[in-house]
């Protein structure tokens, strides 16, 4: 479960990545339609969606002579858990820390 959350927040730390990801929340899109956006060849947008691939958050497939992306959302949904869990851990923090500055005010 590690490896595929650090894989994911790794492929979303590129901006073009994330740009990406966010234009599938859309529906399918080509290749030559994400790389677009970005000013790149189709070579470096091909590799950007071999990250997003490696990391779950996208399947590729050949449609006649284009290759169209999906997103894939399962992946954002586990990096969604992760990031829950530890904002739960923190407010449960925060909130212990509220009570004892109050207590202290209260001495």
């Amino acid at each position: 479960m590690v490896e595929r959350i650090d894989s994911v927040f790794s492929a979303l730390g590129d901006p073009i990545r994330l740009q990406m990801v966010e234009t599938l929340t859309k529906g399918p899109a080509s290749v030559s339609a994400l790389a677009e956006p970005h000013a790149i060849t189709l070579a470096g947008a091909s590799k950007h969606i071999g990250v997003l691939e490696t990391a779950g958050l996208i399947v590729r497939e050949k449609r006649g002579r284009e290759r169209v992306c999906t997103l894939q959302a399962e992946a954002l949904f586990a990096a969604r858990d992760w990031v829950e869990r530890y904002s739960q851990f923190w407010n449960e923090r925060f909130d212990a820390l509220e009570a004892a500055l109050k207590e202290d005010a209260n001495e």
